[in-house]
């Protein structure tokens, strides 16, 4: 146990460079590169090694719950691809029992940059409200700074315990 927990914290830094990494792009480019995703999966495969494999069932569970709904988001304009396919590949991390504690952390850090960016730039705000959103020319707001917030709350939180799985659950 003792092993398995040290070789997750020290997936977790380098889980935590990649999502960094993965919103700087984001906020620079509004876009999400496929060798970050990929490194995600791959550094998955140590993620479920390191504890024999006992995380796997649940994090493929939460990978595809991720790809299904994030797949339905996309195909009706809410997300992005690079979005979907982030979120589902971090969803592998957090599990299916965190799983509702990462969408709800993401949703809140989505809705504190949407709110900063309406505070910032009021006109602009006020602008897109009247067009519904068509005028900003794909440069919405970061979702995947967003996301990786949630995903690095969440992965941290329940490495170091002060998120424990059922924290809903105790509110």
């Amino acid at each position: 146990m003792w092993v398995a927990n040290h070789a997750h914290q020290l997936i977790a830094a380098v889980l935590s460079g990649i999502l960094i990494g993965v919103a700087a792009t984001d906020i620079l480019d509004r876009r999400i590169p496929n060798i970050a995703v990929l490194s995600l999966l791959g550094l998955f495969v140590l993620w479920a090694a390191a504890d024999g494999g006992a995380t796997l069932i649940t994090g493929l569970a939460a990978g595809a719950i991720g790809v299904t709904i994030g797949y339905l988001l996309y195909v009706f304009g809410v997300m992005g691809a690079g979005d979907v396919k982030l979120f589902s590949a971090v969803a592998l991390f957090v599990g299916l029992g965190s799983l509702h504690l990462f969408a709800l952390a993401t949703a809140l850090t989505g809705g504190v940059i949407a709110l900063s960016s309406m505070i910032a730039r009021p006109r602009r705000a006020l602008v897109m409200l009247t067009l519904r959103g068509k005028g900003d020319y794909g440069r919405g707001i970061p979702y995947g700074v967003a996301i990786a917030v949630g995903g690095l709350l969440v992965v941290w939180g329940s490495l170091t315990g002060t998120l424990p799985p059922d924290f809903l659950n105790r509110l």
